[in-house]
């Protein structure tokens, strides 16, 4: 899944705009010509998906984050069972991503406890706080609400927003290339979901060598693996 546009390390911020410096490039990359094409090409499809998306009434949105919330737990009880003693890291919502703030709320009371990314130093890994309902938040990087204070924790479980995705699960990002990067570095890796729109759904994201897909994306409609090539 990646967000990466000028390539770099590794791709896609927890759920920024596409305002970020987009001046960088990847070594990974195997062609410099073809990663910059690559990189222009994501820009332009990012831009379309976000006027997508954004054109979307706050009502359809509150009724997709609904029916994601719902295809989440079918999908958790599957594949990991109990949620008891597992964190789960999710986002704070800007720019009409959706919203799942009140399934996040919720762990608590199945034993599991909620976090949130933040950006404790420009162009490295996120970090991850405890978040709950009455957590004391603070403006961090990007301005995005973050928990003001506590532990760093390692998530067992990751939900990434997309801005757009593809059949093989990689995600389109928005070209800051935090959560690919930070997919990379955590240990033990963590079971990384990416969360969004059915309509988001591209052919492909061009895959570059940073690019780490997802293990499943879950949308309003459906519960997909990257197996799927339909």
């Amino acid at each position: 899944m990646s967000d990466d546009d000028t390539p770099r390390g590794y791709a896609s911020p927890p759920c920024l705009a596409h305002e970020i410096d987009p001046t960088y490039f990847d070594p990974l990359a195997v062609d410099p010509e073809q990663a910059r094409d690559v990189a222009r090409w994501r820009k332009a499809e990012r831009v379309r998906l976000l006027d997508q998306r954004a054109g979307l009434s706050v009502a359809a949105r509150k009724a997709a984050g609904e029916a994601i919330a719902d295809r989440l737990d079918s999908f958790l009880a599957e594949r990991v069972g109990s949620l008891a003693g597992l964190t789960i890291s999710a986002w704070w919502p800007i720019k009409a991503e959706i919203d799942l703030r009140h399934w996040l709320a919720g762990l608590a009371d199945r034993g599991a406890r909620a976090a949130l990314p933040l950006v404790a130093v420009k162009a490295q890994p996120l970090v991850f706080r405890e978040w709950t309902p009455a957590t004391r938040m603070e403006r961090g990087f990007w301005n995005i609400p973050v928990p003001a204070e506590g532990d760093e924790i390692i998530p067992d479980i990751t939900l990434s927003p997309v801005v757009g995705w593809d059949a093989e699960c990689f995600r389109l990002g928005y070209g800051g290339g935090y959560f690919d990067r930070t997919l990379a570095a955590i240990r033990p890796a963590p079971l990384a979901i990416g969360v969004g729109l059915e309509a988001a759904r591209i052919a492909t994201i061009y895959p570059q060598p940073h690019d780490i897909p997802m293990q499943a994306v879950v949308t309003e409609t459906g519960i997909h693996n990257p197996a799927e090539s339909a």
